[in-house]
């Protein structure tokens, strides 16, 4: 196992009714700047028990973060922070929300002789500080809420880029199950595959004696594969919709991920995806993994047997076998949620491929994977395969 270093801030008020608690967690006298997306958290009353929640506070509204939030909305936001003196940023809604929020966060307290698209061009590693923050989470999906990653679009470049940084970490994240109920189909298989995608990204490497970080990371796999399908036939489970809400905070808080290596290779390919055809970031990734664990699965072998035997139970016939199956049953699981694993599934012929692994070129996307070995032309490959 690897060394590392872990440190998990965010603190988690979990169950029904937590919202009410979110008053406790923000100082009295904060002027707080409530974030949202496109309204359904007023139509699911979300909003107002939030409203309900911090009556009698300092409190400005800003709404419109797209689903995958772009650096021209967010920096509205920063002119908001800005000219009201926000002190505090409560993000409601899914991983988006909560990812435009961390960069408004970082971009308001950013260095204002420059531009804070440079907080995306490198990485978050020049961010000195950032306004402190808050999410009530309504989609699991990302673990946004409990990490200190984002990732913003910029729609005038067509450009999608992940920062970090240890200022971002949210204060605090409520989770309560009871707000995705209302959620469409789409959106709860889509936060399946991203957290069943956010976890094998930190499985699926080679062996590194991190047992318990495979162990956990197999439960959240097994977990996702049993209660995924139900959260979409039985939308009102609690314990259904808690598991999954559960399993995608634990997918990408840091913990499964601390002393193993780790991918990010279907991560890198997929945002090109999504800045060029508008795709959903889960629809990327399930168009994207399989094909990437074809295309790599002799350096994956070893834990591809592993996948195959303690998440599918597959442990006949030979190794080639086992390790086909388990690929295909990876991508059988994402078209049982309703989300396509070809590109041709979402109109497209491949056609744009070149233009995409430019702009991965571009962002820096030479060398990817746990090796490095991912190169611009394996990248195409595993595009071509795709659809």
């Amino acid at each position: 196992m690897n060394n590392f270093s872990l440190n998990t801030p965010t603190k988690i008020l979990f169950g029904k009714g937590q919202i009410a608690g979110i008053a406790g967690e923000i100082p009295a006298d904060a002027r707080i700047l409530i974030t949202y997306g496109g309204g359904s958290i007023k139509k699911n009353g979300v909003l107002d028990q939030v409203r309900e929640a911090l009556t009698g506070r300092t409190v400005f509204e800003f709404g419109g973060i797209e689903p995958n939030p772009t650096f021209e909305t967010l920096m509205k936001a920063v002119e908001v922070v800005k000219a009201e003196n926000v002190d505090f940023l409560l993000a409601v809604g899914g991983g988006s929300v909560a990812d435009g929020t961390k960069f408004i966060a970082a971009a308001a307290q950013y260095d204002a002789a420059k531009n804070p698209w440079e907080i995306l061009l490198t990485r978050g590693s020049k961010v000195k500080s950032a306004v402190k923050m808050g999410v009530v989470l309504t989609l699991p999906a990302t673990g946004s809420e409990s990490n200190n990653g984002a990732v913003v679009s910029r729609k005038a470049t067509g450009d999608k880029l992940p920062f970090f940084s240890a200022y971002t970490y949210p204060v605090f994240a409520v989770l309560d199950p009871v707000t995705t109920y209302s959620l469409p189909a789409r959106q709860v298989a889509n936060g399946v595959v991203d957290a069943f995608v956010h976890t094998v990204e930190q499985y699926l490497t080679y062996p590194a004696e991190g047992r318990i970080q495979d162990r956990f990371s197999e439960g959240i796999l097994l977990t996702l594969i049993e209660e995924g399908p139900r959260a979409l036939a039985e939308p009102e489970n609690y314990d259904v919709r808690a598991n999954v809400m559960w399993s995608a905070t634990q997918a990408l808080n840091g913990l499964i991920g601390a002393g193993v290596p780790q991918d990010w290779a279907t991560h890198m390919i997929g945002h090109e995806l999504t800045a060029m055809h508008g795709l959903d970031h889960a629809q990327t990734l399930a168009v994207v993994l399989p094909s990437v664990l074809e295309y790599k699965k002799e350096q994956k072998r070893a834990k591809l047997l592993q996948y195959a035997d303690r998440v599918w139970g597959l442990r006949d016939g030979s190794e080639e076998q086992r390790i086909d199956g388990a690929i295909a049953a990876t991508r059988a699981f994402f078209e049982q949620l309703g989300v396509g694993t070809r590109l041709s599934a979402y109109g497209l012929d491949g056609s744009t491929i070149p233009a995409m692994i430019a702009k991965l070129e571009e962002h820096g996307g030479k060398a990817l994977g746990e090796h490095q070995d991912v190169r611009l032309e394996d990248s195409r490959r595993i595009l071509e395969a795709a659809r």
